[in-house]
């Protein structure tokens, strides 16, 4: 039981605040921007039920990357270390590979860094709370 509520309360929660902030800064505030984006460079954006899937895993996977950082990290230097490991290099290779509309870094920079900021905040919460 302990591992449950110390390890796994900790990610599913985290995991599923990074899904609800990912569902709503690409779904709500940016996805015809993306649209047009992919439009314009004669492709059609990925939005079949599988990329959304593989998006929910790949937001899982940060939640438990963040929950193992953060209990060697203080909170600061998790946000900025995950931070620059899941989305700046992220969004290298994507305008690398030409699919990056630099117009979502407006939106996706503010709103990424206070993601991993609150999941870090959830991880690190729960799992010290523990140590009371």
């Amino acid at each position: 039981m302990n591992f449950f509520k110390n390890t796994i309360v900790p990610i599913l929660l985290a995991g599923i605040w990074i899904n609800l902030s990912e569902f709503f800064r690409n779904e709500v505030l940016i996805k015809q921007v993306w649209i047009s984006h992919y439009e314009n460079m004669g492709l059609v954006f990925p939005a079949q039920a599988l990329n959304g899937i593989v998006w929910m895993i790949w937001g899982f996977l940060l939640a438990i990357a963040i929950f193992i950082v953060s209990k060697k990290y203080n909170l600061w230097q998790t946000t900025f270390l995950v931070w620059f490991i899941a989305f700046l290099m992220l969004w290298v290779v994507m305008w690398n590979l030409l699919v990056l509309p630099s117009g979502i870094l407006l939106y996706a920079v503010p709103l990424s860094f206070i993601e991993v900021f609150v999941a870090t905040l959830l991880c690190k919460w729960l799992f010290d709370k523990k140590m009371d």
